[in-house]
């Protein structure tokens, strides 16, 4: 798994190659500047850590402030990183800086109208596996920066027997009978089901949590009553905004979203660069040709 510095570096190298042939045949190495970056759009920050490190990798004299911290919600026109560095820094690390902030921003700004959906339910709103490849860790702490918690993070720390895993053993029961002989007794087993007979099996078979998934909603409410409090009920497959709050009035303890990563959209963020001893200002934005 990569670290953040080395996702960073990843970053950086990707964008700037071999070298920034704009910025080093247009900016005098010794020019110092101040870029700050202005949210356009209501959002919650989350990656500021993130951005800091991107400009201190290309130059370590920089000097970052804000008055913010990941998960303070912000307004039009909040300047949520401040950095006064070489120029040159400041123009080449400019895109990869606003591409971790605006997306882990995104998705904490999404996950957050989950949770405010959720406001007095005491079901758990989690995350998936659907993950940009190389991000998880980064994605995985946005969606906690915004307010909900991580499912597994990957196949090594969390049991799920999924309909595959069924089929190629036989069944729920063997499946589950298996990993019982197989795995510590402080390992909890959960079992992806269908429909109510399979419901009814991964309980008998003594799962810890039962995930049920892609079912409706009176189904749902069917297999909560099955289950009875016996194990933890899951419920996962397209959940919606829309419908978050009815699925939580089922009784189930736990709500996983694959949207929560994979559907946020980027949150609009722009930075300003003022060069030493000038007034003017160059304007930096996401475009459509830029992503």
């Amino acid at each position: 798994m990569h670290t953040i510095s080395q996702l960073i570096d990843i970053a950086l190298a990707e964008d700037i190659g071999p070298g920034d042939i704009t910025t080093d045949q247009l900016i005098d190495p010794d020019l110092e500047g101040t870029g700050v970056i202005v949210a356009k759009e209501p959002a919650v920050i989350a990656g500021l850590q993130i951005g800091r490190e991107v400009f201190q990798k290309l130059d370590p004299s920089s000097r970052i402030m804000s008055d913010y911290e990941d998960g303070d919600s912000v307004d039009v026109g909040a300047v949520v990183l401040s950095v006064h560095s070489s120029l040159r820094g400041l123009l080449t690390g400019e895109r990869t800086a606003l591409n971790f902030l605006q997306h882990l921003s995104g998705i904490a700004t999404y996950v957050r109208s989950y949770v405010d959906a959720l406001d007095g339910c005491s079901v758990r709103l989690v995350d998936t596996r659907k993950t940009t490849p190389g991000w998880r860790v980064l994605e995985k702490y946005a969606v906690r920066v915004g307010g909900a918690r991580n499912h597994r993070m990957g196949l090594y720390d969390g049991v799920l027997i999924k309909d595959n895993h069924i089929a190629a053993c036989g069944g729920i029961k063997q499946a589950v009978t298996r990993l019982r002989n197989e795995t510590s007794h402080l390992v909890k087993i959960e079992v992806e089901t269908s429909d109510v007979g399979e419901v009814r099996e991964a309980l008998s078979a003594g799962a810890d949590i039962i995930m049920l998934d892609n079912m409706d909603i009176p189904t749902i409410r069917e297999a909560v009553g099955i289950i009875a409090g016996k194990a933890l009920v899951e419920i996962s497959g397209n959940v919606a905004l829309k419908e978050i709050r009815e699925l939580a009035d089922t009784g189930v303890d736990i709500i996983s979203a694959g949207a929560l990563t994979h559907s946020a959209p980027n949150v609009d963020l722009s930075m300003r660069i003022n060069t030493a001893g000038r007034q003017s200002a160059v304007y930096s934005r996401q475009t459509t040709a830029e992503g």
